[in-house]
């Protein structure tokens, strides 16, 4: 170049050179630093998304008592019938046989009587046995649908027991039928109440004991206090219990109502079973 341009055409060219890239420096700082915010805030956005979708995965991710189903299991479920469950069905049906039978069998029902001043009779029988069914309803539901599928049995159960009972002492079929269509409604009742009751202070679990338990004849606020402190303590023992030991062998120890010690609530240990869950 130097030996075809003069030397003036050549310094011209060069001091327009260096003008054009003193005048392009700011532009080019300009952009490039716009490019690096960019690049931040795109980084900076990057990282708040990442850390939105670890939110959302660990806020919608399973809960214990929560089971993934996939679209024909809702489909069968919504025509009323049952879908596969954890566990086999005829195991889940035997513990809720065993679950019931602790709720009539492991109750001491002479010392509710006693301490409630209740007539000894199949109401107040009946009334007791649904206090008791109604807290493994409630534990039951926690888990999953295998929990839920096991409460309909235990609900079974327990109308076949009242039938039966009725018909051991002779009561007539129709007086019978009557008794327990007052019962299905009373029970339903009961339910709502108490689980407003144990979501609520113990003001409210004590109203839904008077009416349900005591049918507002209660006088004594000590019995109340008796019974608040009763279901408080057992829904504590209750949640204590593991749940798969629960669907599989459906085993109860309830507490007495009236503890020697108020602070001997132990851990209840596991109950044993075969192989097959028996």
């Amino acid at each position: 170049i130097q030996s075809t341009l003069p030397q003036a055409q050549w310094d011209r060219m060069l001091y327009g050179t260096l003008q054009r890239h003193e005048t392009g420096r700011p532009q080019l700082n300009k952009v490039c630093g716009g490019l690096i915010q960019t690049s931040g805030a795109i980084t900076q956005q990057r990282r708040m998304l990442q850390s939105t979708d670890q939110f959302l995965a660990a806020k919608d991710s399973l809960q214990p008592s929560e089971e993934k189903v996939g679209a024909f299991t809702k489909i069968i479920e919504a025509m009323g019938f049952t879908g596969p469950l954890k566990y086999n069905k005829w195991k889940i049906k035997i513990a809720a046989l065993r679950m019931y039978t602790c709720c009539v069998e492991k109750t001491d029902y002479e010392e509710f009587f006693h301490r409630c001043h209740m007539p000894d009779t199949l109401n107040s029988w009946f009334l007791i046995a649904q206090l008791h069914v109604w807290m493994c309803l409630v534990r039951m539901k926690q888990e999953g649908r295998a929990g839920k599928y096991m409460c309909r049995y235990i609900v079974h159960s327990m109308w076949e027991d009242v039938e039966q009972r009725g018909k051991v002492m002779g009561i007539d079929s129709f007086t019978l039928k009557q008794s327990m269509r007052s019962m299905t409604e009373n029970f339903y009742a009961a339910i709502f109440g108490y689980d407003e009751g144990i979501l609520s202070d113990d003001r409210v679990l004590a109203a839904a004991l008077w009416r349900n338990l005591f049918n507002k004849h209660c006088e004594d606020p000590r019995q109340l206090e008796l019974l608040v402190e009763y279901v408080r303590k057992q829904m504590q023992y209750l949640d204590a219990i593991n749940g798969e030991d629960l669907l599989l062998t459906g085993e109860v120890n309830w507490r007495p109502l009236v503890e020697s010690n108020a602070q001997s609530i132990l851990k209840p240990t596991s109950p044993a079973y075969n192989d097959e869950g028996l």
